[in-house]
């Protein structure tokens, strides 16, 4: 998903942006939702991409120990369980 496809989405999803200012809620200016939506965008970008290469680090793991000959069921012992609470 490029950044502009995430930022479209960022903003229909949230289509308003509020802070709170002296126990009072406060609409976002268009310069701060655009500036919030941008840093949103790349905080996803960034987490899939460190997904992405937690994921490469582990296939070039799991190949090494293929080349040791270990079995399946070593290799599985050896690795860390994937982080299955990292969301997209």
């Amino acid at each position: 998903m490029t950044k502009e496809q995430i930022i479209a989405e960022l903003k229909a999803e949230n289509p308003t942006l509020t802070y709170g200012l002296n126990d009072e809620v406060v609409e976002m200016t268009s310069e701060q939702y655009e500036e919030t939506i941008a840093s949103w965008a790349d905080a996803r970008i960034a987490k899939e991409q460190a997904k992405a290469d937690a994921e490469a680090q582990r296939q070039t793991k799991i190949s090494a120990y293929q080349k040791l000959g270990l079995t399946d069921a070593e290799i599985e012992a050896l690795l860390p369980t994937p982080k299955s609470n990292l969301q997209a």
